[in-house]
């Protein structure tokens, strides 16, 4: 059988069936460098590539995704960080009130709640597309506020890929990931990390499923001052990695740039709401 059919019958395989959102883990890594600037949505599509973001912090858990074909995501959307940005998409990891909102901004195309949100759902389950970005969840279990209790399937991890760039937000994550998550995620090149230490889950932990998911970059988020990144950092000692303090909170990023070492990168600065 020529080995062009069986390549066709392999990107075939990838792209069909339900996790067709997410990225093979088995694609060819490729090396390159940053570019830490602040450019808008036009710009990046002028640049010649389909796998490209731009990647602001925008508070909180907020960040805002704007793609080659000017589609825009905000993340952990809660009506405040974020707001008159006209985002086409918005996710929403976790009722609680810094995380959600009941009154997103009109003229929002997808509002996608993490959470079972309606009558009879177990869980919420999410797979869309938008122009070139692709968004899709994972449902993961959070204690319940004040009692400790477990909400099954509290939480999502939401997935963006805009070409064959995959980036994942953890939401307000309580537990390590089981193989399934692992599977349903994919292959992951940029995940935005939840470093409180409390709130979430201890920053060991957090440490933990960071090497479970092997990104090549971390964003950290959901902290408030230095102190809590510098501790965060100090663990990350246990992998390997770069740290970079950007001058700006924003990302501009394509496949192309993914460096080789794991680089985390303070976008939220000092953190904050």
């Amino acid at each position: 059988m020529p080995v062009r059919f069986l390549l066709a019958l392999l990107a075939a395989a990838l792209l069909a069936g339900p996790a067709a959102a997410r990225c093979s883990k088995n694609l060819v890594e490729l090396g390159g460098g940053i570019a830490v600037a602040s450019l808008d949505g036009v710009a990046i599509a002028e640049r010649g590539t389909d796998s490209r973001a731009i990647v602001t912090f925008v508070g909180h858990a907020s960040f805002q995704i704007d793609t080659p074909q000017g589609a825009r995501a905000i993340t952990d959307y809660n009506g405040v960080n974020g707001f008159g940005r006209r985002p086409d998409v918005v996710t929403m990891n976790n009722a609680h009130s810094t995380h959600y909102t009941d009154s997103p901004e009109d003229g929002i195309a997808h509002v996608l709640r993490g959470w079972p949100s309606r009558q009879g759902e177990t869980e919420a389950k999410h797979d869309i597309d938008f122009r070139d970005l692709k968004v899709w969840n994972v449902p993961t279990n959070a204690r319940s506020w004040g009692d400790g209790d477990v909400r099954i399937n509290g939480n999502s991890i939401f997935g963006f890929r805009i070409g064959d760039l995959c980036l994942a937000h953890l939401g307000h994550l309580h537990h390590r990931l089981t193989p399934e998550h692992l599977d349903e995620l994919g292959r992951i090149d940029i995940l935005m990390v939840p470093i409180d230490g409390s709130f979430t889950m201890g920053q060991p932990l957090m440490v933990d499923v960071i090497r479970q998911i092997s990104p090549k970059i971390v964003l950290p988020m959901h902290y408030w001052g230095r102190g809590q990144l510098d501790r965060f950092l100090a663990l990350m000692e246990a992998l390997p990695h770069e740290f970079i303090w950007p001058d700006r909170p924003v990302l501009d990023i394509s496949r192309a740039d993914l460096p080789d070492k794991l680089t985390v990168i303070a976008v939220a600065g000092s953190g904050g709401d």
